[in-house]
């Protein structure tokens, strides 16, 4: 062998090694090692030199590309040997739908690769990292990747955020209008029923925020947020509807009692029967819910079942009290009212002694 790239390492009777430096593809081929001796012996041994694959490149991007377009992104390396393979990823994530083309260098011994990713362009691209990685075994487990980050626009996304699920009369709500797009939208535009704000002294507009004070129901309506860029514009909407205040009365199942009380006979317990019932009725029906503690509700409570117990009460001790009352009537004998005096008027009497049984009682 006579290249300056070739050296003879170490020569003995068992043994005869070479180098070869800065190895190129046509270092490849078969090596004879001979032995003059009698008889001459020779060995062979073939040597394969890999084909290192360029660095790849990705071509085909433009910025910005609008959201819809067809993007193709083409990833190319040359020089390999064998052939390489290329993977695509998008955000570490690997991508399976790619054309692969193989092709045979003009030295007939490398090959160039190229690899394919068609795909269209939707708004969440928008930022993301596109690779693709180069494998292959003359690289020693380290891939070569070349990257491209997407810059998509779009049209704006718009959202409107409440600050209150339930809206009554005489609170307050804030709408905000949320808006994604590329480029950034300009500032939203507020509208009620397809026309301008009806009272900005309560309806207060900053940057993206509608407030409203003072609830009623001359607020109800479809409120839009509109927000446009370069690309284009988009709106969303929210309809209001103002509820009436929740009003909270004392329960019910007292008014029953006091009424069923109201029959008894005595008039200072209607008097105050009367009373409680007069003062159930003046409270104010239009109160809010939390203007009415739980401690007047036990307290009302409370007073409404010492009344219905104090008139029960009453209403069986005059029923007792009428069941052992009764008037005693006795058939007096005729003539016996002109008798001088009560001894003469008995013995005087139409029975006498002899009738009394049949004297009769009557009970009422």
């Amino acid at each position: 062998l006579r290249d300056n790239r070739i050296e003879l390492v170490r020569a003995s009777w068992h043994e005869l090694s070479i180098s070869v430096s800065d190895v190129s593809l046509s270092d490849e081929g078969q090596y004879t090692c001979s032995l003059f001796t009698m008889p001459v012996k020779t060995s062979k041994a073939f040597l394969t030199v890999l084909g290192v694959p360029e660095k790849p490149q990705i071509t085909g991007f433009t910025s910005p590309v609008m959201e819809g377009e067809r993007m193709q992104l083409t990833c190319k390396t040359s020089g390999s040997k064998p052939a390489a393979d290329i993977r695509w990823f998008k955000n570490d994530k690997e991508v399976k739908e790619v054309k692969y083309l193989k092709e045979e260098d003009a030295n007939r011994k490398t090959f160039t690769v190229s690899s394919t990713l068609d795909f269209l362009a939707d708004r969440n691209d928008d930022g993301a990292v596109v690779s693709c990685r180069v494998d292959h075994e003359s690289l020693n487990s380290t891939p070569q990747i070349a990257m491209q980050v997407l810059e998509i626009h779009y049209t704006p996304l718009v959202k409107i955020i409440s600050s209150n699920s339930w809206p009554e009369e005489g609170q307050s709500i804030t709408l905000t209008c949320e808006s994604k797009g590329k480029p950034v939208p300009e500032p939203v535009l507020w509208t009620k029923d397809g026309g301008e704000l009806p009272d900005p002294e309560r309806m207060v507009v900053n940057g993206r925020v509608l407030s409203i004070s003072f609830l009623n129901k001359t607020d109800n309506g479809t409120y839009r947020c509109e927000a446009k860029n370069p690309i284009g514009r988009n709106s969303t909407e929210y309809v209001l509807i103002v509820h009436d205040v929740f009003n909270t009365l004392l329960p019910t199942t007292v008014i029953p009692s006091l009424t069923t009380a109201t029959v008894t006979t005595t008039v200072a317990l209607t008097t105050s029967t009367t009373t409680s019932a007069t003062a159930i009725s003046t409270r104010d029906p239009n109160a809010f819910t939390g203007h009415t503690g739980p401690d007047h509700a036990l307290i009302g409570g409370i007073v409404a079942v010492v009344v219905f117990v104090t008139l029960c009460s009453i209403i069986l001790l005059g029923r007792y009290l009428a069941r052992h009352k009764g008037t005693y009537l006795t058939n007096e004998a005729k003539g016996a009212e002109d008798a001088p005096d009560a001894d003469t008027a008995i013995i005087n009497a139409e029975g006498s002694q002899v009738n009394a049984e049949e004297k009769k009682e009557y009970f009422i």
